[in-house]
């Protein structure tokens, strides 16, 4: 299958320019960029799609250039609701040098090529800016795109900044083209009419032509919502902002609806086994197989084989039952991170555990749930309401208290 197919099959293409897809990425290797203002110090999942995208041209042959706006990045693309917050230079170099070092572990460090437009737009005088950009442009065609469009006919306005934004990023686009030969541009679907005025600008200034391509805006489709850290439910790429265990939880939630397209996008399997994964799991949704594949190959390819296994390890022992005992010491402190706790000494009784624990409100509640059969102390059910903990019998000082199936309590030996 030819990597246009395949990236059309896997739903990554959502606008192009030129006559089709296959003229940008089956025939000459090029040289792409994609460009991430650093208004955050992270990438999130709303990113993902691009950059898998991004991946899957690199393992093809093509030359990747990572443009970080550590110049535009001062200023913000329009948004559609309201103008976007400011930056200091030293926000913006931080924010630059922690995604850069994200971008270099995902990709691989010698995988792509890492620039920053700071360079050439810092030195740009206003005067040279008008004369040699500017005039390329029409106001005309600069209203039509439809960040700037919704800005104009709300109440909020728009400023003359980020009125001139198209202009910076079709800039980026020309220089690249001109000291790296880049030929294509990449990017979300909201960067669609950015992504045209540097095509645009290329054609008009060089005579030559050069390509825009976008991802669609991804949504899950039980709940209309996007993974952007605009809709207040950003999934960090950063371990410290989301940690491997909840990045891990959140595909592993991900819905019915939407579990086969994210396979296919943020994933590097195989079609054919995508296909093999969907009719296992056709026939029985509630065991959820298709999103253990999607949580564990998604965690692995940001967090590493070690990562993922222990969020799947720590994961199922929560959920699914399993011996405590079995998890490795990368387990053990995840499990400990993500779970309540509680301390408890040798000779408390169950029942003041269960109270201390918040696994019951009550002595006379705890008492109750021990005559039904609905506590296990490490697996092994307890049914005598006088009986005690013995933390000398803990693994690793840790054990684990359940009421039932989906209530827990890790406890930790004093």
């Amino acid at each position: 299958m030819k990597l246009s197919q395949e990236l059309e099959t896997r739903g990554f293409i959502h606008q192009i320019s030129g006559e089709n897809l296959a003229q940008i990425v089956d025939g000459e290797k090029r040289t792409i960029y994609h460009g991430i203002d650093p208004t955050a110090d992270s990438a999130h999942a709303g990113n993902m799609a691009v950059w898998v995208l991004l991946k899957h041209l690199v393992n093809d042959g093509h030359k990747i250039i990572f443009l970080v706006g550590g110049g535009t990045g001062m200023i913000g693309d329009p948004k559609p609701d309201a103008e976007r917050e400011l930056k200091t230079i030293e926000q913006v170099e931080e924010n630059v040098s922690k995604i850069r070092a994200q971008a270099e572990v995902f990709f691989g460090a010698e995988a792509v090529e890492f620039t920053n437009n700071h360079e050439w737009l810092a030195k740009l005088t206003l005067i040279e800016f008008l004369r040699d950009i500017g005039k390329h442009y029409t106001v005309n065609e600069l209203i039509k795109k439809d960040a700037i469009a919704s800005r104009l006919s709300s109440d909020t306005g728009l400023s003359y900044t980020e009125f001139a934004y198209p202009l910076l990023q079709g800039y980026d686009f020309l220089e690249l083209f001109k000291s790296k030969g880049c030929t294509v541009q990449v990017g979300g679907s909201d960067q669609w009419g950015n992504i045209i005025s540097g095509v645009e600008l290329i054609r008009r200034k060089e005579q030559a032509e050069a390509f825009a391509l976008t991802v669609p805006l991804i949504v899950d489709k039980a709940t209309g919502k996007k993974f952007g850290k605009s809709e207040g439910n950003a999934v960090w790429l950063d371990k410290e902002k989301t940690s491997p265990y909840e990045f891990y939880q959140f595909w592993l939630n991900v819905s019915d609806e939407s579990v086969v397209d994210y396979l296919k996008l943020f994933t590097f399997r195989a079609l054919d086994e995508i296909e093999e994964v969907e009719r296992e799991w056709s026939g029985d949704p509630g065991a959820r197989l298709a999103q253990k594949k999607l949580a564990f190959s998604v965690t692995e390819l940001v967090h590493g084989e070690e990562q993922a296994e222990a969020a799947q390890n720590v994961s199922e022992l929560l959920f699914g039952g399993g011996d405590i005992a079995a998890l490795n010491e990368t387990e053990l402190v995840m499990i400990k991170e993500n779970a309540p706790t509680s301390a408890v000494e040798s000779g408390q009784t169950v029942v003041d555990v269960l109270v201390n624990s918040e696994l019951a409100q009550s002595k006379r509640e705890a008492r109750t749930f021990i005559e039904s059969g609905a506590i296990s102390l490490d697996g092994q059910k307890i049914d005598n309401v006088e009986a005690t903990v013995n933390t000398t019998e803990f693994s690793n000082g840790v054990g684990l208290l359940r009421r039932g199936k989906k209530q827990l309590s890790i406890l930790l030996s004093k």
